[in-house]
């Protein structure tokens, strides 16, 4: 009998309970309910159990006795209250007559066994339901990070540990789906329970950890190469830090240092980290460590840094702002003519969630499928755009980082006039992208495209044959839509070749390309501004 509470628990052994009265066992709570059973007959055979504990529980509750039966003809009631309480369950076997020799003083036997396993799978439950709720409501804290709703999310995190720092780096983290408990764990330990860790609810592999990142005033960055950049540039951080001022790159701040601790204690797991940015802008730190986890794949030790990029919607200057608050205007004020139909402010959040991860937006933001396609159907009817083309959904994507900037991070410190009245429409673009070639050919924002093609246009990045193969796939690649096979079949490859490519050209652009959240949208706004230029 112990044996079996050990190994089995309830379940197990009421199962071996019915076997030894040949009938039927089960947990049932005092209105009925049953809770488990486990039967040896077939369950017409059984009376009525509800019955036969609205009759027993009267009994038990006038005599106060400890157990009670019954006979009901063929077969006979045995009722053994648990001792767990008030409402406790009570063990209640139905076994034919003449009850087997023994029966009774085996189930008064029983019955502690079966109130430890009961207590202790009501304990489990329990704390699975408290880590559920406080995963969940994790979550909820990253997701309004990611929309930039700092005070509700600030009230939301008040109940949990620990605060919600701020400077942050993030980090991604890509561990064997079964090890994410234990990897939180490792995480939490390497710095001390310091940083906000989160599921990832859109990839199972995914941990999130938001990481205090203590401000060094003075310090240059530094890429993923490890080359030095310029004291003052900023990196994509909308909002991000003010110039001449970085966070310290080499480990010396004890966060800084938790993502290569944590990428020493795993063995098999992929770190990427973001640079330093506000809390305010947690969607763009997010962004970079996706695209540093993409580089850290191909890297030896696994771990990986953003490399010091600037963001366009901090070039664009107030032209930029100026044409995103029109593009974006019917969205924005929209009002919805039911009640329960999705308003500007819940639309908008679903096109960013769409823009990052495609597809898996039905994750992130806990909705069906149709009900995002029929947001999305929405999004574009009300500004005009054919979300199935990439230069819609580029320009898109743009108008809404420049609305999450702050404003006066929009107006760089350059000369360039503003932009002028006339627009153009790039191929294919249609409506969409109204205005946005008059940004492209600014003078800030083709210094900006030049730098996020370097990697594969500059001489001294690559060989002149290998960069115009890569600019030829990406070319193409961001042509047929960001889609492989139509990629495959206009460069007369197979599909798995395409994705070679574009795999390798991840390492070269130090970003994401084949998952998202993915740089597509960045590349297509820079060959389009490169090709704008004279």
């Amino acid at each position: 009998m112990h044996r079996v509470a050990r190994n089995g628990g309830t379940a197990e052994l009421l199962r071996w309970l019915s076997g030894r009265a040949e009938g039927w066992a089960g947990l049932v709570r005092p209105d009925g309910t049953v809770l488990h059973a486990a039967s040896r007959t077939a369950w017409e055979a059984v009376p009525d159990v509800a019955g036969l504990l609205a009759e027993g529980a009267t009994a038990l509750t006038e005599r106060g006795a400890q157990a009670y039966s019954l006979d009901t003809g063929a077969h006979t009631a045995l009722l053994f209250p648990l001792p767990t309480g008030d409402g406790a369950p009570v063990l209640t076997v139905v076994a034919p007559r003449p009850v087997a020799t023994g029966l009774a003083t085996l189930l008064a036997d029983v019955v502690l066994p079966l109130a430890l396993c009961w207590q202790a799978e009501t304990l489990e439950r329990r704390r699975r339901r408290v880590d559920l709720a406080e995963a969940r409501g994790r979550e909820a804290v990253l997701h309004l990070l990611m929309t930039g709703q700092l005070s509700i999310a600030h009230q939301v995190a008040g109940a949990l540990r620990p605060r919600l720092p701020d400077p942050v780096r993030v980090c991604v983290v890509e561990c064997s789906a079964d090890d994410r408990d234990e990897v939180a764990r490792v995480c939490a330990e390497a710095d001390g329970g310091r940083s906000w860790i989160v599921r990832c609810p859109v990839y199972a592999r995914h941990l999130i950890l938001v990481m205090p990142a203590p401000a060094v005033p003075g310090a240059r960055g530094r890429n993923q190469d490890g080359a030095r950049g310029q004291k003052g540039s900023r990196g994509p951080v909308a909002g991000g830090a003010d110039e001449g001022v970085a966070v310290d790159p080499g480990g010396a701040g004890d966060a800084v240092g938790t993502d290569e601790a944590v990428a020493a204690a795993v063995g098999d797991c992929v770190v990427g980290v973001s640079e330093p940015v506000p809390l305010s802008d947690t969607a763009t730190g997010y962004r970079q460590a996706f695209h540093a986890l993409a580089v850290a794949r191909e890297l030896p030790d696994r771990h990986a840094r953003f490399g010091v990029s600037p963001e366009a919607a901090l070039v664009v200057g107030p032209a930029g702002r100026r044409w995103a608050d029109a593009l974006l205007a019917p969205l924005l004020t929209h009002v919805p003519r039911r009640a329960q139909d999705p308003g500007s402010q819940e639309l908008a959040a679903t096109a960013v969630s769409w823009l990052a991860f495609s597809s898996h937006a039905t994750d992130h933001l806990k909705v069906h499928r149709n009900t995002l396609a029929a947001r999305l159907k929405l999004i574009g009817e009300l500004l005009g755009l054919d979300l199935h083309r990439l230069a819609d959904q580029a320009a898109l994507d743009l108008a809404l980082r420049i609305r999450a900037t702050p404003a006066p991070a929009c107006t760089p410190a350059c000369t360039d006039a503003p932009a002028p009245v006339a627009v153009d429409a790039a191929p294919g673009g249609g409506e969409a992208v109204r205005g946005l070639d008059a940004l492209l050919r600014r003078p800030a924002v083709r210094e900006w495209a030049e730098q996020q093609l370097a990697p594969v246009t500059c001489p001294d990045a690559s060989p002149a044959d290998r960069a115009e193969v890569a600019t030829e796939t990406l070319r193409t690649w961001l042509e047929c839509e960001g889609r492989l096979g139509p990629t495959a079949a206009a460069l007369g490859l197979s599909v798995p070749g395409i994705r070679k490519r574009l795999a390798r050209l991840e390492t070269v652009l130090q970003r994401s390309l084949l998952r998202p959240p993915s740089a597509r949208y960045d590349l297509w706004l820079a060959l389009r501004s490169r090709d704008l230029t004279p």
